[in-house]
């Protein structure tokens, strides 16, 4: 096996015969880089039995040039000869078909990729055993055989050799001269069990010979138990050369059981394969990418991203002409609960061990997530298009939800190859400090200029050995624990640099005191919660977590007066406030503003427990609409005072006149009605003790209550905020 290395500079004249036939760069000084990845078979190396030639990719190397950070690339071109370790020497195996594995894949999935170099031997089979593999696969197929079919040939060599130390004594007696010694005959010659030919002991007698040439040749490790006299040399060599094709044909039909016909394949495959190269000595196969940053994109993309047909449109191939490379949606930073999601944007860095980031990615990064903003805003705007799940921007304060943004990077620890470590690791941004935060106002988070930018490393042997065994539950599962590794890991940055408040209002209207501070809040608070009534206060506290200004003292101290305040709330957690008053359980209801004409019309109210509202196409008369649907209160005003009810949820009926007589209505003049059906009448608690003026109360009917045509409905249903502007003390 012969080792190279992707974008190292090699002496042309050192590589000139490894290479033959393969397309590489060379400069001026000589010098020659290869700008590919994966595998080709040479058949004119070693004197031109052939050999197989792997350029593994540039990760391998560290910033110095250097494999396993000691070795040059060019001292390790030749296996054979060069001075690795064991460990070193079967990691290099290992990863070089991994890599081959992963570019096979990449290249099916990617059928139309014009990355991909791609050429295959296929005649290497029979009718319908005709296969379509690279000797690597045949290779690798042999020797996994072997690990996975140990206790079949164990059974096997037992069958084999039952009975053959049994003396068969009617034959020894008739056949053999027996010597008296004591008065009992002696048999010098006794006759065992006679031996026949047993093809299933040459079937394994030449498998077990082309792992040994395996492992000669190429270098694999491959475990030879058994004591079979092997075929080596030059008898191997006629095999190679069309005996071999032509002796499995002979026994071919000797074979009945699954298992044997598999390694019957296998041998047929390896042995035609190969009679195929040596008689035509052009004749290559190869499976190579170039820019193989596309490849290791595509891996982490289904690794961890989302696909392009789930999101939105323009939010990973942008308008700009900018390509988002992962692009995700996963529960937000601030919130306990799963509902709340947000977007996360990766980018993924293909670079050699300890490789640092460019300025131009750094910013182009900050680009992408100023871009989904915007995208967000425009699909909340526009009518013609269906509203997205996610809104960034928050209706209630006006802020923005926090967009994580990262890099990840393919990594190698140094001294430590190993496949199983899943984790990824908090890295930095080119000697700065890791996360960035871009702001123009630095207590302000929420703000939409707000940027935070982390970097992480993942192991490139674990991504790729995942990408390359292809099975999607084992996909599936990873997928999921390192989204909720990359949530964890960015909150854990974010409570480095602020401290967070969650804080419920005791009784103010979150609408007018947002208007009111203004200034002091804006980009300072946010709703990340499902209950709407909690606000979260962040504040930048980089030297400690609530070691405040004095400024952001001031700040939170004037929040306390109307707010409770958890101080020491951990993101992920549910916030520690008292429970909601009913008049903050009512800041996100609407509540049906009518009135009643008499004293005997409001008796009939109480007594029936329910309140009914002409409805239908006439002038004058209340439409079945969202907000009227989703009436949780009922508030009647007249002569005799204001009166406050809650309303049964989904309760609204639609009446016609014959409903009505039945109901005790005596001649009811619309076609239709709507009615409300009261749960209780509220006569305690905030809201009941709550003074409203009367003529607010009318002005925000004759604003609110009237069709386009001037007509009074009746009755209207409005946010609970604007009516708490009719209370007495504004």
């Amino acid at each position: 096996m012969k080792i190279l290395v992707e974008e190292c500079q090699y002496d042309a004249a050192l590589v000139r015969d490894v290479l033959q036939g393969v397309d590489a760069l060379q400069n001026v000084e000589g010098l020659v880089s290869l700008s590919y990845v994966g595998y080709f078979y040479n058949p004119k190396l070693n004197g031109g039995k052939g050999d197989t030639v792997f350029i593994l990719p540039k990760v391998l190397m560290n910033e110095e040039g250097k494999v396993f950070s000691k070795y040059a690339p060019d001292d390790i071109i030749h296996m054979d000869t060069c001075k690795l370790n064991d460990q070193e020497r079967r990691f290099l195996y290992e990863f070089a078909v991994w890599i081959y594995r992963a570019v096979d894949v990449y290249q099916r999935l990617h059928k139309d990729s014009d990355i991909v170099y791609h050429r295959k031997i296929s005649q290497v089979g029979r009718g319908l055993k005709k296969r379509a593999n690279t000797l690597l696969d045949i290779l690798l197929s042999l020797i996994q055989f072997n690990k996975d079919n140990q206790s079949l040939i164990t059974f096997i060599l037992k069958n084999l050799h039952s009975g053959f130390n049994k003396i068969n004594w009617t034959r020894t007696i008739n056949h053999s001269a027996a010597i008296i010694q004591n008065d009992e005959p002696v048999y010098i010659n006794p006759v065992n069990k006679r031996r026949q030919v047993n093809f299933d002991e040459e079937l394994l007698v030449i498998y077990y010979s082309i792992l040994n040439y395996i492992s000669q040749t190429y270098g694999f490790h491959v475990d030879i138990t058994v004591g079979f006299p092997l075929i080596t040399g030059s008898k191997f060599e006629s095999y190679l050369k069309g005996r071999g094709v032509v002796r499995l044909r002979q026994i071919k039909y000797k074979y009945f059981s699954d298992k044997m016909l598999e390694l019957w394949n296998l041998c047929y495959a390896f042995f035609a394969h190969r009679t195929e190269i040596t008689t035509s000595a052009e004749l290559k196969e190869y499976l190579l990418v170039k820019n193989f940053y596309v490849v290791f994109e595509a891996i982490i993309d289904e690794l961890i991203g989302d696909s392009k047909d789930d999101l939105p449109k323009d939010f990973k191939d942008q308008k700009d002409g900018k390509l988002v490379d992962h692009l995700y949606t996963y529960p937000g930073l601030l919130e306990a609960d799963e509902e709340q999601r947000t977007y996360y944007i990766g980018d993924s860095k293909y670079y050699k061990i300890g490789g640092s980031l460019g300025d131009t990615s750094i910013y182009k990064q900050y680009t992408y997530a100023r871009n989904i903003v915007q995208y967000n805003i425009d699909l909340w705007m526009d009518e013609n298009t269906p509203d997205p799940e996610i809104k960034l921007r928050d209706d209630v304060t006006e802020g923005y939800n926090i967009i994580p943004n990262f890099f990840i990077s393919a990594a190698m620890e140094k001294d430590d190859y190993s496949y199983n470590h899943r984790e990824i690791t908090l890295t930095k941004i080119t000697g700065k400090r890791n996360p960035e935060i871009k702001f123009q106002f630095k207590d302000r988070l929420f703000d939409r200029d707000t940027m935070l930018l982390s970097r992480y490393n993942v192991n490139f042997l674990f991504v790729i050995s995942l990408y390359a065994r292809n099975k999607q539950a084992e996909k599936a599962e990873w997928k999921d624990e390192v989204r909720a590794q990359f949530r964890r890991e960015i909150r854990k940055v974010l409570e480095d640099e602020y401290s967070f408040y969650p804080m419920r209002s005791r009784g103010v209207v979150l609408d007018d005191y947002m208007t009111q501070h203004f200034r002091q809040l804006n980009g300072k608070v946010f709703t990340p919660f499902q209950d709407k009534g909690i606000l979260t206060l962040a504040l930048h506290t980089p030297n400690g977590r609530h070691t405040l200004s004095a400024e952001q003292a001031s700040l939170v101290n004037m929040l306390r007066a109307d707010f409770d305040i958890d101080d020491n709330y951990n993101l992920g957690n549910e916030p520690q406030l008292p429970p909601p008053t009913d008049l903050q359980f009512m800041v996100d209801d609407y509540v049906l503003l009518g009135y009643y004409r008499s004293e005997e019309q409001l008796k009939w109210i109480l007594n029936k427990k329910h309140y009914n509202v002409r409805s239908g196409k006439d002038g004058g008369s209340l439409d079945l609409s969202s907000s009227v649907c989703a009436a949780r209160f009922l508030l009647l005003y007249g002569k005799d005072g204001i009166y406050k009810f809650a309303l049964k949820p989904n309760s609204v009926r639609v009446w016609d006149k014959q409903d009505m007589i039945n109901d005790g209505y005596k001649n009811p003049r619309h076609d239709f009605y709507l009615v409300f059906f009261i749960e209780k009448q509220i006569v305690e608690g905030d809201f009941a003790k709550m003074s409203f003026d009367e003529n607010k109360i009318k002005n925000l009917l004759n604003q609110y209550g009237k069709d386009n045509a001037g007509h009074d409905k009746g009755a209207v249903a409005v946010p609970f905020s604007e009516l708490a502007r009719c209370k007495n003390d504004l």
